[in-house]
């Protein structure tokens, strides 16, 4: 069985094996999109169904991040009227959307990828243009994949 990584003990290693980008989908726009494809460098460190998961949901988010409705609206009128000065007490409904993306990122790093040996990065740190996927070396299995 491989030896399972805490996320502090990743973040300090540096033995990375090989890094994994998942790109956007802009099939259906320039919306934030990302591939739901599972790459074959993660087959036997996650199940596929999870990733999978994990990508959509991330997709949803953004695609709430850049919805537009009436709260989107009254920001920006508020933003002309005060010369934009509303926003350095106020946070706008993308900004509160993207750290709930950076909230959900830690917590399936903390709960699912990290013990399998992988590292979600936030979209966010790459331009959100890939989400970045670390794979650290599993020194007890002492197999050469």
């Amino acid at each position: 069985m491989a030896e399972t990584h805490s996320l502090q003990d990743m973040r300090q290693q540096p033995s990375i094996a090989a890094k994994v980008f998942i790109q956007r989908d802009y099939a259906s726009g320039t919306m934030c999109q990302f591939q739901t494809k599972f790459p074959p460098e993660l087959e036997n460190r996650i199940d596929k169904q999870q990733f999978e998961e994990t990508v959509r949901t991330l997709n949803n988010l953004y695609m709430e991040a850049e919805k537009l409705g009436g709260q989107s609206y009254l920001e920006g009128c508020l933003a002309c009227l005060t010369a934009y000065t509303i926003f350095l007490c106020m946070e706008t409904h993308y900004e509160k959307v993207l750290k709930k993306i950076a909230k959900y990122i830690q917590e399936q790093n903390d709960k699912i990828y990290a013990p399998r040996g992988l590292l979600l990065t936030d979209p966010i740190e790459r331009g959100l243009r890939v989400i970045e996927i670390c794979i650290y070396d599993d020194r007890s299995s002492g197999s050469g994949r």
